[in-house]
């Protein structure tokens, strides 16, 4: 959420030069520059709008692909997942689907400036820097994290209601039979993320039917592209993918 491809380079970097290919779409209106006002529409766009973006993507691939994603990206990852052929399955800092709800104060505290101003369901919404840094970047140096939030575009305060009230989905794109996610899956949550909770990371690890590779990484919070945390990630994902597919390259 509010975020860019720009997110996984690095770890594409680290994937691609071991031989793996990789794809990072940008979800619509996600590939404008943050210094521009949202774009028209943008706020009603729901669930069903970015998820069937995504899978209408990935049904043109060559190959069924291992579907990557981080916080938001790991709930529409879930949501892919249950309409396309894919051979795997990663869920970093994973918002719950309908199957795995969570609302905590801690992500309200996070989340509380954006919901603030009326109509902010229909419109569309940008977190403010003080509780990003307190609930999204928590753990991160402030420069990092600073470089980080310049770089935030706008999202869909309806997308955003949906993942908060999963009820509000009228297309019930967000409804997830997770037992019936039988590809491999690999699941990595920050002990002390304060916005998608490990909570939940738990749930959606217990409920996929599936062989699931679960880590909790001590220390680390929500954001996990900096530094030593985001060297574990990429050295969790490497061995996964070798020890299910093979070394590439």
């Amino acid at each position: 959420m509010w975020s860019t491809p720009a997110v996984f380079a690095r770890l594409r970097a680290g994937l691609e030069a071991d031989g793996w290919e990789t794809l990072a779409p940008a979800l619509p209106f996600h590939d404008r520059d943050p210094g521009l006002p949202p774009a028209e529409g943008l706020g009603r766009l729901g669930i069903e709008d970015y998820v069937s973006f995504l899978a209408d993507i990935i049904r043109g691939l060559r190959v069924p692909p291992v579907i990557i994603g981080h916080s938001m990206g790991a709930m529409l990852a879930q949501c892919v997942a249950a309409r396309v052929e894919h051979a795997g399955l990663v869920l970093l800092s994973t918002a719950g689907t309908a199957a795995t709800p969570a609302v905590s104060l801690a992500q309200l505290k996070t989340m509380g400036g954006v919901m603030l101003r009326w109509g902010w369901w229909e419109d569309a919404t940008r977190i403010e820097p003080e509780p990003a840094m307190w609930g999204i970047y928590n753990g991160v140096p402030g420069d990092v994290a600073r470089t980080e939030i310049k770089a935030l575009v706008w999202d869909s305060g309806r997308v955003l209601a949906e993942i908060m009230l999963p009820s509000l989905s009228k297309t019930r794109a967000n409804t997830v039979d997770l037992a019936k996610l039988k590809a491999p899956a690999l699941v990595i949550v920050g002990c002390e993320d304060r916005i998608t909770l490990a909570d939940v990371s738990r749930a959606v690890a217990r409920k996929l039917g599936g062989p699931v590779d679960y880590h909790e990484l001590p220390g680390a919070g929500h954001w996990l592209f900096w530094g030593e945390t985001e060297a574990r990630v990429t050295g969790l994902l490497k061995d996964w993918l070798v020890r299910l597919f093979g070394p590439h390259g």
